[in-house]
């Protein structure tokens, strides 16, 4: 999984009045740098973009066709309905364990296809879901999830990065097998 040693010194001094542009300017382009290191110790020919859905970004890997990183800046509760019949027509082939997790939660806005990751159940459902509320519950901090791939083809993750950035706090980042 990723390490990401300079992350608490990018916070320090972070309020709410300058998270914006703090996060915009230091604080996602050092996550992404990170995040492309790690993944391209694994895979060495990868067609990764970035795109925009909503305010949400991710990194999506074309030629794998697999969601490596998203995130976004809390907005608070979302309040549309769940696209139930673009979630179904998504595949499931992980396993009977496994979720159609969301990578941004619904309940911060995050969309169908692109946010969809074959998640185990049992996290999906259990820990995750404690960031995810504390995100929802705090508009204006910065919410990822980066997804780590074994060097053959899938798109399966073997585990996730969970993190929850909270102007004038410490980064919480949570590991989790998947």
């Amino acid at each position: 999984m990723a390490t990401y040693p300079r992350l608490a010194q990018l916070m320090a001094g972070v309020t709410m009045h300058n998270s914006d542009s703090i996060f915009k300017d230091r604080v996602i382009p050092y996550l992404v740098d990170v995040w492309l290191g790690d993944y391209e110790r694994v895979v060495e020919d990868g067609e990764v973009v970035e795109t925009t859905v909503d305010h949400f970004s991710y990194l999506f890997d074309i030629a794998e066709e697999r969601l490596i990183a998203a995130w976004g800046i809390s907005r608070g509760q979302h309040a549309g309905m769940r696209d139930k019949s673009r979630m179904a027509g998504h595949p499931l082939s992980a396993g009977p364990h496994y979720h159609r997790g969301h990578a941004i939660p619904h309940t911060l806005g995050g969309p169908t296809d692109i946010n969809l990751v074959p998640q185990r159940a049992a996290v999906n459902v259990g820990p995750f879901r404690v960031l995810e509320k504390r995100a929802v519950a705090t508009p204006g901090s910065l919410y990822f999830t980066y997804w780590a791939y074994l060097p053959q083809r899938g798109q399966k993750p073997v585990a996730t990065d969970q993190g929850l950035l909270v102007p004038g706090q410490l980064p919480e980042i949570k590991t989790y097998p998947n």
